[in-house]
Formats: structure tokens, sequence, C-alpha cells
């Protein structure tokens, strides 16, 4: 069942034909659903408009005598769906305006990602039809920025469909309200706290027709910026508790033995609120980078038959970076075939504690041009700055870089067949890093057999070893450690594979 919620305040000139926009949506894209209409003490004739449509469409409506706000009628419509359904796991909710704004066209798409597997899809509207106010253009391009939520570029429009199941997590066992901010802030708050339990959160491009509105806006533009500006923390601890409630449950799997009432993974970081995966429960009792300094493995690298150079990934020591204690990760590959040759060192430095990058380099030589980019990342204040453009962009929550990224993926319980979604990559556009988790290999490397789990990490707007065209493959170890055993990616001249040789635990004393 799809479960269609519209609340609506003095909508009379547009609900009905939104409504049968959606019967025509449905008509042309057969499935069963269900229309829940709230109609918030409006007093234009909206609830006569109503009723003579639930005359003829599958459709509920509750009326308010005296106006509730938006959150609270939509929060009312959530909570009436999730009673309706008798199978959470399945069904799911679209949420929709009343006032045209949200095109009903993108509906089926949004259910179809639902069908292929997302928790919650956010359609973004990326494209304005019609001349919008000015002050509404400016209130719609700078809230984003005052109410991230990672991996959605427009928390703002409403306009989501999302499973039941991940609403019901969502909601407090005490009753109390999901939604405490009203207007635009209450669709982010509701994102920020959804997403933070979807295994995985997609988002679609939509318009936002300005061309079919019916009335002005009923907020000011600044009284729309001044409410960000005030809902900022009330989003960010969105984020943080349903992220906090993820790492509960993990331990509490752990702990019992496995979840039997859900068997599909919780995929998800509790510092990324969108699309990735629970880390272990170690993190609780120790620093969230558990590698020891000292830790250095040695790879040889070959293409085809021909060994072509070598790398080498270690942890080199801790640093104390604007005053927090960091790990520094230095992973250098060199080696060439012909006419080719690369030497490149990446460099990271990541917070000891909160496993978030603070600094990244990438100095490269290939084929005799020198080039280098380094990146000074500010977490706490969502920003990262670069060397020489000295240029300021903004960056996720819990930023990673792709040094950082070969250490912490073997953090990561991973599960045979799965594939995972992290919004952890501290360049947003670049987002989502995808790992899948192919399954089990024996591999032969460093003089033993070993039991290995096969990953294929990407990033698919992204460049260098784990861009999309590179079809990068990883080996790690089936056990606590998790070693890289091996890596393979393509380059522009072909195929290399990086084999471990060596390993050195300083920790453990031994190779």
């Amino acid at each position: 069942m799809i479960y269609v919620c519209v609340p609506a305040h003095n909508e009379a000139r547009t609900a009905g034909l939104v409504l049968w926009k959606v019967r025509q949506v449905f008509t042309a894209f057969p499935r069963e659903y269900q229309l829940l209409v709230l109609d918030d003490a409006s007093t234009d004739g909206t609830g006569d408009v109503l009723a003579s449509y639930a005359k003829v469409l599958p459709m509920s409506v509750v009326t308010h005598r005296e106006r509730q706000g938006y959150a609270r009628s939509l929060e009312e419509l959530l909570r009436l769906a999730l009673r309706q359904s008798d199978r959470p796991k399945r069904d799911c909710v679209v949420t929709l305006h009343a006032d045209f704004v949200h095109p009903p066209e993108g509906m089926d798409e949004m259910v179809k990602r639902i069908e292929a597997g997302a928790d919650l899809v956010v359609a973004e509207l990326v494209e304005q039809r019609g001349a919008a106010p000015r002050g509404l253009r400016w209130a719609r391009l700078w809230m984003p920025r005052l109410l991230r939520v990672p991996g959605v570029k427009d928390p703002l429009s409403g306009f989501v469909a999302l499973r039941l199941i991940v609403l019901r997590q969502a909601l407090r066992p005490d009753g109390a309200p999901l939604l405490t901010t009203d207007g635009w802030c209450a669709n982010a708050e509701l994102v920020a706290r959804l997403a933070g339990h979807a295994r995985r959160v997609d988002t679609v491009p939509v318009a936002a027709r300005y061309d079919l509105a019916q009335r002005p806006p009923r907020v000011p533009p600044w009284r729309r910026l001044l409410a960000a500006w005030r809902a900022r923390p009330i989003i960010r601890g969105a984020r943080t508790s349903g992220a906090s409630l993820l790492l509960l449950a993990s331990v509490l799997r752990a702990q019992g033995g496995g979840d039997t009432a859900r068997t599909d993974s919780i995929r998800h970081d509790p510092t990324s609120p969108i699309g990735a995966i629970a880390p272990p429960p170690a993190p609780l009792t120790r620093p969230a980078v558990p590698f020891p300094v000292g830790e250095r493995l040695v790879y040889g690298a070959r293409f085809g038959p021909f060994s072509v150079g070598g790398a080498t990934m270690e942890v080199a020591g801790i640093d104390t970076l604007r005053g927090t204690e960091t790990v520094h990760f230095v992973f250098h590959v060199s080696g060439g075939a012909l006419w080719y040759h690369l030497d490149q060192t990446l460099q990271s430095w990541v917070g000891r504690d909160d496993f978030q990058s603070r600094r990244y380099w990438n100095e490269t030589d290939e084929k005799g041009k020198h080039w280098a980019r380094k990146f000074e990342i500010f977490p706490d204040s969502g920003f990262y700055r670069e060397a020489g453009p000295d240029t300021t962009a903004p960056t996720v929550a819990d930023p990673l870089d792709d040094a950082a990224f070969l250490y912490w993926i073997r953090t990561v319980p991973l599960e045979i067949g799965e594939r995972y979604e992290f919004a952890r990559y501290f360049r947003p556009e670049r987002n989502p890093v995808i790992v899948e988790v192919l399954g089990k290999e024996k591999v032969n490397v460093a003089g033993r057999k070993w039991s290995a789990i096969v990953v294929r990490p990407r990033i698919p707007h992204g460049g260098g070893i784990f861009a999309e065209r590179a079809d990068a493959r990883m080996w790690l170890s089936d056990d606590d450690r998790r070693i890289m055993l091996a890596l393979q990616s393509k380059f522009s001249f072909g195929q290399v594979t990086l084999k471990l040789k060596e390993y050195a635990d300083s920790a453990a004393g031994r190779p």
C-alpha cells in the first residue's frame, strides 16, 4: 500500500486538482494507494472540495477545527498511515503539498526507488518553472546551507517517499513529537530524523511548479531564514540522535548474537546519516581509530604477468592538528610500464576519537608531470579549503578522504551480498561512496593463505583509484584486523593489482 499524505490549509483552488492528478499517476502506474488528507482549519471552502473528492477517490479526510500548523498536521498524517498499515516493511508513504508546487508526476519514480531497496527518497526541487518572488528564491538558496543534511541537497522540499518501518523506528516510544519545528524547517527535520534509520537514501530531481501556484507565500522570506538559523541545532541533533540509536542497536545485536526481528542489516554509520553502516561497538571503549602506530603494509604491484612497482600503507604517527589529536596515515604507490610512470603519495590526518578527516594531501608525479593538492578540512565548521586556489566549500558532517577511507572501511561490519552507501566523502558532490560486498575467497599473499572478504568500492562522481571507471576491488582479511590483502584498480594504461608482501604490526611485535 502507498499512502499519499497531503496536509492542506486554505488550498481550495488547487487541492482538488492535486488529488485528481494523483489519481492519474496511479492509473498509469498501477499500485494500490490510499489518500490521507488533513484539512487544517481551512476557511476558504477547502473542506467542501475535499468532501466531494472523497466520494470518488480512495481517500480519508481528517479535519482540525483549530489550526495546528503544517508540522503537526504532517506528523498526524504520518502516524495515521503507520496505524493503518499492517506491513510497515513493505508499505510506504509519499508526502505531498496541496498547492501544486510539487509535481505529482514525480511520485512514480520515487515509489520505484522504494521498491528497488531505498528506505527514504527525497525529491529535490532543482528546477523552477514560473516566476517565484525574489525573496523566496533567496530563501530557497540559503536555507539548505543552514539546515544541512549530508547527502541531500534540498531537504526543504517536503516531497518525500519513505518506508513505514523507518518512520516507526524514528518515533520515540514515549510518544513525544517527531517534529519540533515548522514550515520548511520541519521538512528538513523530518529528513534528518528518518535518514538516521534508513539503510539507503536516494534523491530524485523534480521541478518546482511556481507557474501553477495559486497563492503567494504565507511566510515572509526573512522569517523563514530566521527560523532556519534557530533550527540549526535541532536539525543537527536530529541527525545525531538517530545515529546514536543505531549505534546502540548494533551493540545490542552483538551482545544478543544477532537481530532476529530484521534480517537485513542496518546499513548506516552513526557519523554519516545518509546510507551508511553502523560501526562495530569497539569505539565505545577505545579510540575511533584502532590502528596501532607502526602498522605497515608493503605491496607488490603487477600489470598482468609483469611486476610494475609497489606500494606501502602505514600508520605513520600521532600528530596534534588545530588542537585535535590525529592519526597520520600514509599511502604511497610507485611504478610504471613502458612510457607510463606513477609516483603518488596520499597523506591523511584523521581525528583519533571521531575518525573525521582534518587534512588530506595528494602529491602525484605521472608521466613526467607533477601536481599537488592539499586540503584543510574543518568538520566542526562544516567546510574544507584547498591550498593554492584558497577556495572554501561545504563538506559533509563526518568527512573522510581517499586515504582515510582505506582504513575506515576496515572498521565497518560487512555482510556478504549487501550494497552499502556512505555519504562521508569530504567533497559532497562526489557522494555517495558505494561499497558492494561481493563474497569470500581464499587469497595467497605474504607467504600464507588467507580467508578474504571481497568488496567493490567506488565513488561514482569522483576520480582516483575508486572512480567508477577504475572498477576497483579490495580483498580484506576475514578477521578482526581486516588487513587489506589486495587492491585491484584500472589506470589509464591498464589494470594494476597490489598484493600484500609484508605485514608489520608494532603492537603485536611480529610480522
